[in-house]
């Protein structure tokens, strides 16, 4: 494999170039190295957490305390791909306050977070004015120095022409079979690593087995337009229950359905037992008591703060 695999080129650009053909060109900065190439198929494996997606918070007069810090995270190992609630509780070891807004919560919500004193949790924020206050949907009102976004990342192709067939609407890449295949570029255009609040590793390799036994003949997808009625009846469902766009890609405790799914198509297991085992009850421990998880190893417990 490594014959075949180049590791430093940065893609520059990427389109189609006729049924099954693709244009890449790349550069290796260091070797001042251009590369203009075709290729037969592209998987895109670039992830999802280098762009931030930052929330639109109004803001009402000009004076100098409204120019909030904003805070994205992107680089630091600890909590690049943390949520909201571990990012509050690192901080709230040195902030006096730490008051979490999320679209989560009911308009109403004003509550402190379970094991803290010094976190509260909010429904959105309305606006911020000049001198630093902060006005949440739930009619609270707190002085803040800093907002910091955790509002995770975009999906962010900037290299990737598909001539439209391909858009992100409200962070919801589409149309995706399954996470992974346009359908009117499938096969020769796929994407690896779109879900999150997943175990990223073992959906990758699920994924990459499939990709590539779609690739190599040996599966077959379905017709263009039975990829097509499944993407559509996905979006309708979510529209019916009133969840947004963006949440498309989220999997959470579906994951496993999903890996399960994967590894019925190359003839594998999708998930063991053991894994779906743990994995929910430290989801849910993790909820309900965010600063210990407790993880019981057959009589061995493992504390996790």
């Amino acid at each position: 494999m490594e014959k075949v695999v180049r590791v430093s080129p940065a893609v520059e650009s990427d389109g189609g170039e006729g049924i099954g053909k693709w244009r890449i060109e790349s550069t290796e900065k260091e070797k001042k190295i251009h590369g203009d190439e075709i290729y037969d198929a592209v998987v895109v494996c670039n992830g999802h957490y280098i762009e931030p997606r930052l929330a639109e918070i109004p803001v009402v007069g000009q004076g100098r305390r409204c120019i909030a810090i904003t805070i994205v995270f992107l680089h630091h190992s600890k909590i690049s791909s943390a949520s909201v609630v571990d990012i509050s509780r690192d901080i709230s070891g040195f902030a006096k306050e730490v008051h979490v807004a999320s679209w989560s919560n009911s308009a109403d919500t004003f509550t402190k977070q379970n094991g803290y004193t010094n976190i509260w949790m909010h429904s959105m924020i309305e606006r911020v004015h000049e001198d630093g206050s902060v006005v949440f949907q739930n009619g609270e009102t707190v002085l803040g120095d800093v907002i910091m976004h955790c509002t995770g990342y975009k999906y962010h192709f900037p290299f990737l022409d598909t001539n439209g067939e391909v858009t992100v609407d409200d962070n919801c890449v589409g149309p995706l079979y399954k996470h992974i295949f346009p359908p009117a570029l499938a096969p020769w255009l796929s994407f690896a690593g779109i879900p999150y609040k997943v175990l990223p590793f073992p959906m990758f390799e699920l994924q990459s087995k499939w990709i590539a036994g779609v690739l190599s003949g040996r599966i077959k997808l379905p017709s263009k337009e039975d990829m097509m009625v499944e993407t559509k009846t996905m979006k309708d469902t979510f529209e019916a229950l009133g969840i947004p766009k963006r949440f498309t890609h989220c999997l959470g405790i579906d994951q496993f359905e999903y890996y399960d799914w994967l590894g019925s198509q190359i003839g594998c297991l999708g998930t063991e037992e053991w894994r779906k085992e743990m994995s929910l009850p430290i989801f849910m421990r993790k909820m309900k008591h965010p600063k210990i998880t407790v993880v019981d190893f057959g009589g061995t417990s493992l504390y996790i703060e």
